[in-house]
């Protein structure tokens, strides 16, 4: 089950640590996050070292459907009602330079980037797209409300917006680390004052960057119970039509659309982890009808992170640590956020107040409605008798026998059917005993 991205693309090799380091400022995570704010701190003359614990853009980041887009489901709306038309408006206008950043970045590199249409759908709430209307058109964006898109679909209703665009995520990661300071197969193992052990020695730092796919550092922060972890499928389809665009439901559990070359890429099938969902059954048996003839030639899976009002963390890690940062929870929309988080940071890092940021501010309100989910699935995972159980809180692991796994609903960590870690919270293996 590989991504086509890291099907075709090749990747560039980079040192292990050898012995002590001091630096400045130490990136944990090879992700796109963790890459993109290398980048920027390397352009800007700073002294950094980014560490992967296996190699670069092995984990969610290969794993994307690589929309790059201002569109991140119906969120605007949501964001008026949580907060206000300026936080709205705010978050929007990071989006949109996300989206420029990329444009400008791309004009010199060869990863299939193009501009594209994007649209969100609904099959049957015509009232929540033109909730999301009225706030995007209010913000000033160019924005359409249309009838019908170009989808084996029967729709209520969409959200267009045009100009957005698509890529090879991994093509373009791969020729912009080259050059950067980066370490792989070097993992954190633990944390100290003033720097980070690792599994080949010992890395001085000022300030730390935690950029893995779910924060490592479980004793500050609470990001095991401010977010949720979702499973989302894909698969890449041989004689299917070009939809021209890229379209995603409004809903989880909806499809999403975009060609890539010559294939059709399918995402869908979504649950949260641990739970039942469709997964690529429910992909196989709609290409199936959708799009006769057509043929899968790549499957693959991914997992993302989820807050409690769809905002990423980005920002100190918590209020009672220092020159420790964060950037997690971008949803299923890590293009422009990993982006918008990079120049946050870089901000922070060289000592700048970024515009917007406490839009990002991990320490901002946990009440929403969404807490008191996640508590729930806490509380019933632990109580649940049953083993294997997760290293992570102890909550009761459920297999997953579509990709072979063990998977925890509480918070999301996930194992081999050895035990082995595959996704976080959880740091460690997971201890297999007896039934």
């Amino acid at each position: 089950m590989e991504s086509l991205w890291k099907a075709t693309a090749v990747k560039p090799q980079f040192k292990r640590q050898s012995g002590k380091i001091k630096t400045d400022v130490l990136i944990v995570g090879g992700g796109i996050a963790g890459i993109l704010c290398a980048y920027l701190l390397d352009r800007a003359g700073a002294d950094y070292t980014l560490i992967e614990a296996d190699e670069i853009c092995g984990g969610v980041t290969g794993d994307t459907t690589a929309k790059i887009t201002l569109q991140h489901g119906l969120i605007y709306h949501k964001l008026n009602e949580y907060f206000d038309r300026d936080y709205a408006k705010a978050y929007y206008s990071l989006q949109k330079e996300a989206l420029e950043s990329y444009a400008r970045l791309c004009g010199n590199i060869d990863c299939d980037y193009r501009r594209r249409d994007s649209a969100v759908y609904s099959l049957d709430d015509r009232a929540k797209l033109e909730s999301e209307y009225k706030v995007l058109e209010s913000i000033g964006a160019d924005v359409q409300l249309v009838a019908e898109l170009p989808l084996p679909l029967k729709i209520c209703g969409g959200i267009k917006i045009p100009d957005q665009a698509e890529f090879d995520p991994l093509k373009f990661l791969y020729s912009i680390s080259s050059g950067l300071n980066i370490l792989e197969h070097t993992k954190a193992e633990e944390f100290t004052t003033g720097g980070v052990k690792t599994n080949r020695g010992m890395i001085d730092a000022d300030r730390i960057v935690i950029a893995t796919h779910f924060p490592i550092i479980n004793k500050h922060g609470g990001y095991f119970i401010k977010m949720y972890q979702h499973r989302s499928y894909v698969i890449a389809l041989e004689n299917a039509p070009d939809v021209r665009g890229m379209y995603v439901d409004c809903d989880d559990r909806g499809m999403s659309f975009r060609n890539s070359g010559d294939f059709l890429l399918l995402g869908g099938g979504g649950h949260r982890t641990g739970k039942k969902g469709g997964g690529w059954r429910e992909l196989e048996s709609f290409a199936g009808k959708a799009f006769p003839g057509s043929r899968i030639k790549y499957r693959w899976a991914t997992q993302d992170c989820m807050t409690l009002d769809s905002v990423p963390y980005v920002g100190e890690y918590s209020s009672g640590t220092r020159n420790l940062y964060v950037t997690t929870g971008y949803g299923k929309w890590g293009m422009t956020n990993a982006m918008v988080s990079a120049v946050i940071l870089k901000g922070m890092l060289l000592g700048h107040k970024p515009d917007y940021i406490d839009v990002f501010s991990p320490s901002r309100s946990v009440f929403r409605p969404q807490l008191l989910n996640n508590i729930g699935e806490s509380f019933l995972g632990m109580v649940t008798p049953r083993v294997p159980r997760c290293p992570h809180l102890g909550c009761a692991l459920k297999y997953n026998r579509a990709e072979h796994s063990w998977d925890c609903s509480c918070h999301g960590s996930r194992f081999t059917e050895n035990g082995e870690l595959i996704n976080g919270p959880a740091t460690g293996d997971m201890k297999r005993k007896r039934q």
